[in-house]
């Protein structure tokens, strides 16, 4: 059975994005750019709110010129290359290849994706990812904790909810941040 893996870039204090819906403080660095392209390389498909979409289909259209950075062209493959489903209500046409639209995240829907999935499968986006737990479904987490504090803004992880995580891997990065990867049992 493929696993349900939650990837996060979040602050200190716990946010993926700012009060203002800024997280550009979360731009990875080169060495955590590509420790992220390895991690993404088993993913055949990413499971998407329409918010977290919208920004990810910057790269489908990313010109992966040669004076790009090496790691910044190869997640442009990585992430053309796997499959994508959205979660809109309101999200008419994808702007992406290998793309479907559903309207509701059916927890059903995802256990059988991963019953069949020949690769691991990712959640992106705070929301998304914290209906996907609540149902059960996120076996790992993947957490890059930056450092900076931002002060409130949208939680990385679900309020209110307990979790039971045992600690499989831990780096840290020349520029401060620090990746923990976590097995979820609730």
């Amino acid at each position: 059975m493929a696993r349900l893996v939650y990837s996060a870039i979040m602050s200190l204090d716990g946010y993926v994005a700012d009060d203002n819906g800024n997280f550009d403080w979360a731009t990875p660095d080169s060495e955590v750019h590509t420790f992220i392209n390895d991690l993404e390389r088993g993913f055949g498909t990413y499971l998407y709110g329409r918010r977290m979409y919208e920004t990810m289909v910057y790269w489908e259209t990313f010109d992966a010129a040669e004076d790009q950075p090496p790691q910044v062209r190869d997640f442009a493959g990585i992430w053309r290359a796997a499959a994508k489903v959205v979660y809109s209500k309101t999200l008419e046409v994808a702007s992406s290849a290998r793309t479907r639209i559903e309207r509701a995240f059916d927890p059903e829907a995802v256990l059988r994706m991963k019953a069949t999935a020949g690769h691991d499968i990712s959640v992106g986006g705070a929301d998304l990812a914290s209906q996907a737990m609540a149902a059960g479904l996120v076996d790992e987490m993947h957490l890059f904790l930056t450092p900076v504090t931002v002060g409130g803004g949208t939680p990385a992880l679900p309020e209110h909810r307990h979790y039971n995580l045992e600690l499989l891997r831990v780096d840290r990065f020349v520029g401060g941040v620090v990746h923990l990867q976590y097995r979820t049992s609730s």
